[in-house]
Order: structure tokens, then sequence, then C-alpha cells
């Protein structure tokens, strides 16, 4: 094997995942689309921004990650 100091990457194929969400939430992340739009000048789909959205919350959450780090640790 080569000597390469770039690990193998990870699987990358996108999983589609179908949610049902209350019309609240739906008008809530629209106008989050528009904002975006406004601060970035780059329009992105409701579609697009959501697994971005929902990827910073998972890394913001230091209780999830702690729990995350003792599960790794117990092999869980």
């Amino acid at each position: 094997m080569a000597d390469i100091k770039l690990s193998k990457l990870p699987d990358r194929t996108p999983v589609k995942l179908t949610v049902s969400i209350s019309p609240d939430l739906n008008a809530a992340l629209a106008h989050y689309a528009a904002f975006y739009r406004a601060a970035y000048e780059a329009e992105e789909s409701v579609g697009d921004l959501v697994p971005a959205m929902v990827a910073a919350f998972l890394e913001s959450d230091k209780a999830f990650a702690r729990w995350c780090r003792e599960a790794a640790d117990r092999n869980v």
C-alpha cells in the first residue's frame, strides 16, 4: 500500500430522508431562506439549507458531543 498522508475519504453518498413538519415550521424555514438570501445575496432552497442547519445544530450541541465521546469510549 502507498504511504499516503490523507486517509481514505468516508462514504459521501447522499441519503434521502422524508419528514413532515408543521405549517409554522415550514413558514419559519421559508423566512430563514429569505434571511440567508439577504445575508449572502445567494438563493438556496429550504431543502438545501436544512441539512446544513441540522449539521450545525448537532455540531454545536456540547452535551451530544460529550455523549458521543463517551459512547465511543464504551464502543457503543
